[in-house]
């Protein structure tokens, strides 16, 4: 059996493990305005990274919209999935596709498209002001990201609970139902502890992907809202500043498998009890 996974293994381990690890070193390296990048064995960019203000801003934003997107996309997705995984009609797989198809779409161009409706000249504010109200200052604020990046990640939330929810046996809501219990009581103690495990995954899924979103926050939160990602990116392509931005990456890394691991023990504890 160990000799099936060892291929797998050795697969990952390359692809993953080895540019890891020269991002590491890189992040090591001093660099100097005027020969870029020096060859040495520093923690000045962590230093750097950690004591400036304005990355450790960077990197509260990052966090938080993460954990916000992750938890609306799980309020949002859990009914989304339920009533998907229920359903009995011959038009569940034509709904399924539907749930799908966002995700055929590039963040830029579904970025473009929130940019049209919720724009300073979009349909929402033409709207507006078509009706006498207020225009609505969406673009370019934190709302505006965390409503783009949930419409990126709640299909992937919505398929990974249905496929679960598929394998709970209808008749233990039902019997719980017949018994007289209401229906949070149902979700409560019969749905929610046997679906902790698509929960758990689907949680971690969408926190990965908002914690390294770069072209939403970069078109619907404009250049005064800065994640981790695209921090990276002006440091890599615009600064030339390879050292402090491989630094920067390794947090964000590191910072994502930390936060990763203790949701899912905090879940897998939940689900056990």
């Amino acid at each position: 059996m160990v000799f099936l996974v060892l291929p797998a293994a050795l697969v990952t381990l390359i692809l993953f493990g080895v540019p890891m690890l020269v991002l590491l070193r890189i992040s090591l390296n001093s660099f100097s305005p005027t020969q870029l990048m020096q060859e040495a064995v520093t923690f000045e960019n962590y230093h750097r990274a950690f004591s400036d203000p304005y990355y450790q801003e960077v990197m509260g934003t990052t966090l938080t919209v993460a954990l916000v997107c992750t938890v609306i996309s799980l309020v949002l997705g859990f009914p989304a999935a339920h009533w998907l995984a229920r359903m009995n009609s011959r038009w569940k797989s034509t709904v399924t596709i539907l749930t799908l198809f966002p995700l055929l779409i590039g963040n830029v161009v579904r970025s473009a498209g929130w940019i049209a409706l919720i724009g300073p000249n979009g349909a929402l504010n033409s709207a507006t002001r078509v009706l006498g109200l207020p225009s609505a200052q969406l673009m370019y604020t934190p709302q505006a990201v965390v409503l783009g990046t949930v419409a990126v990640v709640l299909p992937l939330m919505i398929l990974t609970l249905a496929s679960v929810i598929e394998g709970i046996p209808r008749q233990a809501e039902e019997a719980a139902s017949s018994l007289g219990a209401k229906p949070f009581t149902v979700f409560r103690r019969v749905l929610l502890p046997q679906t902790m495990p698509g929960v758990a995954a689907g949680s971690v899924l969408v926190f990965i992907l908002c914690m390294n979103a770069f072209a939403t926050p970069i078109l619907l939160g404009g250049p005064r809202f800065t994640m981790m990602a695209p921090a990276v990116y002006d440091q890599f392509m615009r600064g030339s500043n390879w050292p402090f931005g491989a630094a920067l990456a390794f947090i964000l890394l590191t910072t994502t498998l930390g936060v990763t691991i203790a949701v899912s023990e905090f879940l897998a504890r939940l689900s056990r009890r």
